[in-house]
């Protein structure tokens, strides 16, 4: 695969689940607009127990939840609250700053949730870094699912074979599910930039088989074929022309921006989350997402 570069994830066991995370990383910071890319699970956790993730502040990004499995209560400092579940797609627009938290729903921690999916950060463009927070959840019929004789995907973001996903984009950008049991798919190559995640069974790409989760970038031209049987991610987009940082959960073409926000969050000048105000995460000494030179 002399047209492919890979990437191999980063993996943060939190005890009861894992995380994959291929990008940022040291070969490559970006692939399109995409900064950020975790994938997590598939687990199993205990009867009562649940994810956690306490309020958190994030600027001049976009985040972008997606599940295989599983349900994650979204709450934010706008006033959004969602409950995510396999087949929809959750868009949270941090732009000048925003708060939120993400939790199993009580009815799955009653059931001993199960947690598998994928979350990715989208850089915000030139002139668009501080736009006002939104948040947008786009349901299962918002996101078209192609079919194909041992093959199908689902269209997450943008344009791809043919049919257009209804979720907002800031940026161009492609995004999409991969299933396929036996069939082939082709990659469309009119992106600038792309990238294949497998996640599990056994996928070749080209003919060569795929490691899952392994982020395998194509380069630009480049008509690529996925087939086997399995799941992967296809992820994408117009290539940044200005360099992004990142610091913990900060995404800016600005360090002083990033540095701003360090100390606004510091000083409790964000905003709080409507129904989750009593917890905070506390700004780490060393964080584990760092921009790369």
């Amino acid at each position: 695969m002399d047209d492919i570069r890979e990437i191999t994830p980063t993996v943060h066991d939190l005890g009861d689940f894992k995380v994959r995370r291929v990008l940022p990383s040291r070969p490559r910071t970006m692939v399109g607009p995409f900064i950020f890319v975790d994938e997590f699970g598939p687990a199993q956790m205990e009867t009562g127990k649940g994810m956690d993730v306490r309020p958190h502040p994030h600027i001049n990004l976009a985040t972008v939840t997606y599940l295989f499995e599983g349900a994650i209560h979204h709450r934010d400092s706008i006033g959004s609250s969602m409950v995510i579940r396999p087949g929809a797609i959750n868009l949270m627009t941090a732009g000048k700053g925003i708060v939120h938290s993400e939790r199993s729903p009580q009815e799955e921690r009653d059931a001993g949730p199960r947690l598998y999916g994928m979350q990715t950060w989208l850089a915000l463009p030139d002139g668009k870094e501080e736009m006002d927070p939104a948040f947008d959840h786009v349901p299962e019929a918002g996101l078209p699912l192609i079919e194909d004789e041992g093959a199908s995907a689902r269209v997450l973001m943008g344009t791809l074979w043919g049919e257009s996903a209804a979720t907002p984009q800031h940026s161009p950008t492609i995004y999409a599910d991969m299933i396929l049991c036996g069939g082939s798919l082709p990659i469309d190559a009119e992106a600038d930039e792309r990238a294949v995640l497998a996640t599990e069974g056994q996928l070749t790409l080209d003919g060569a088989p795929l490691d899952n989760f392994t982020l395998y970038i194509l380069a630009p031209g480049h008509a690529a074929t996925i087939a086997g049987n399995g799941r992967a991610m296809l992820l994408g987009g117009e290539a940044f022309a200005t360099k992004r940082h990142v610091w913990w959960n900060f995404v800016s073409s600005s360090r002083d921006r990033i540095n701003q926000a360090k100390e606004d969050w510091k000083e409790r000048r964000f905003p709080v989350v409507p129904g989750d105000e009593q917890e905070r995460i506390p700004i780490p000494e060393v964080p584990k997402t760092v921009s790369y030179p």
